[in-house]
């Protein structure tokens, strides 16, 4: 189907309230940076050293309770890997709506992928949060795939 008539069919969602519990409240309340910004930007809550070729948890200071059809998509900042040598460990951290009891904290992985011990700072933008609908199908097993491969990994060309 061309864009044109999907985009035609396509209805933005309404306004809601996205309910987010602050642990330490001293700290900034997320926020989307500019009027067309998809993500809202989260804080490191601690201070904390990232060793080098290293992983490690950096809380985010946030509890969110996600409305139902919704998850939550946590992306690096476009300057981590730039400006603090980090970047998300497994691409995207995917934040399921029933991760929200009260010691529930967000966290973020991030892996120092160079030969120096990496600083963050208590209060300082590490990821950005985006809310995302999905659809959950029931799983439906079958013997067999009538479809034609079209064979590996770039078949399609360079």
């Amino acid at each position: 189907m061309p864009f044109d008539k999907l985009r035609a069919g396509y209805r933005a969602p309404s306004i809601m309230n996205l309910k987010i519990k602050l642990i330490d409240t001293t700290l900034p309340t997320p926020e989307y940076k500019t009027t067309g910004a998809v993500a809202f930007d989260l804080y490191s809550r601690i201070d904390l050293e990232i060793p080098p070729k290293t992983l490690s948890l950096i809380p985010l200071n946030v509890i969110i309770q996600i409305p139902p059809g919704y998850f939550i998509g946590l992306f690096s900042r476009s300057s981590l890997p730039i400006k603090k040598n980090l970047m998300c460990a497994n691409g995207v951290g995917v934040m399921d709506a029933d991760f929200c009891g009260s010691t529930d904290e967000y966290k973020f992985e991030a892996y120092n992928f160079s030969d120096s011990p990496i600083k963050i700072e208590r209060g300082e933008r590490i990821c950005q949060a985006v809310l995302i609908p999905y659809a959950k199908p029931n799983i439906e097993l079958i013997s067999e795939i009538t479809e034609p491969s079209r064979g590996g990994l770039g078949s399609t060309g360079s």
